[in-house]
């Protein structure tokens, strides 16, 4: 099924039984796009269209419960939303070989034209997923680029999962049946990206931001992958002791200029998880934590060099 929309044209592929909308463009080494919680395809343009034109194929999807996807069915894993790229690339033919995951089975039927590997690109906590994807399915991964990256040494949950998981749900239905969402999602999504750039407001079509923000689908899927984070966090240290990372690595942090005690300590744990990946790490300057929105012509050169950075 194909949607239109401003100029642009996606479509929904179903993995794992939840539609998830996709936008797929260009020609070239494949490119794999995943924003940070609560965004959308969109926030990816300016990149994309820079790595279109640079020769590349460049494939953004929404995640559950974000963007135009369809809710989630279960809870957001580390290794479920690996295997749920995984799929994706599988269901747009973009694959190289039906290989299993290492250490678990493959996740559907490998269809359509055989391509190489994919850099794959995770910001803010689908840095999670995309670190968790290199590793788990590492002759499917070219490159692993972290933009501005979760990043968690010691992850700590107080309430169990389910009790996290039980509540973030309830408020979902609560807003949503208070009307919230309606109401103030789309200005919601304005101050929050405005918050989080150095350059600016936000650049996505307003239909866009009103057909996605204004749902309580969209706020009820934040929740519950926020639910998660720290299951998450630990998920992935996790790997790094049993599944090693055998694809070159880049981390580009956002650092928006000032020497503030808390941005230099971001500085610096984000360069401790590059010495920690054996990563290339840069820094995009002046950049807010949607690094994609301030420097996309950066974020693009990272994306497009990353496969051949040699591991450190």
């Amino acid at each position: 099924m194909s949607i239109r929309y401003g100029g642009g044209a996606g479509r929904f592929v179903r993995v794992d039984g939840v539609p998830l909308h996709v936008v797929v463009e260009g020609r070239g080494p494949v490119a794999l796009l995943d924003a940070g919680l609560a965004m959308a395809w969109f926030d990816w343009d300016a990149v994309a269209a820079l790595l279109v034109a640079q020769g590349r194929t460049v494939v953004r999807f929404d995640r559950p419960g974000h963007g135009l996807s369809a809710s989630a069915a279960a809870p957001p894993t580390a290794a479920g939303e690996a295997h749920r790229i995984a799929g994706l690339l599988d269901a747009l033919g973009l694959t190289d070989s039906p290989t299993h995951p290492v250490g678990g089975p493959v996740t559907g039927p490998v269809t359509g034209p055989v391509t190489g590997p994919v850099t794959v690109v995770g910001h803010s906590i689908a840095g999670f997923h995309a670190e968790a994807f290199a590793r788990l399915y590492p002759q499917r991964t070219a490159a692993l680029v972290l933009l501005d990256s979760s990043v968690e040494e010691a992850p700590r949950t107080v309430l169990p999962a389910a009790l996290r998981t039980g509540a973030a749900r309830a408020v979902g239905r609560a807003l949503t049946a208070a009307g919230l969402p309606a109401a103030l999602g789309p200005l919601a999504r304005r101050l929050t990206v405005r918050a989080s750039r150095t350059g600016g407001g936000d650049p996505a079509a307003r239909e866009l931001v009103r057909r996605c923000y204004r749902t309580g689908r969209v706020w009820r899927g934040a929740l519950l992958e926020n639910s998660r984070y720290p299951d998450m966090a630990a998920e992935v240290l996790a790997l790094r002791e049993t599944h090693p990372l055998t694809a070159p690595a880049t981390v580009l942090a956002c650092h928006d200029g000032s020497s503030g005690r808390g941005a230099l300590r971001w500085l610096a744990r984000q360069a401790d998880l590059a010495a920690r990946l054996g990563a290339r790490f840069e820094v995009a300057e002046p950049a807010g934590h949607l690094v994609m929105l301030d420097r996309p012509a950066q974020v693009a050169r990272a994306v497009r060099t990353a496969a051949g950075q040699p591991r450190a």
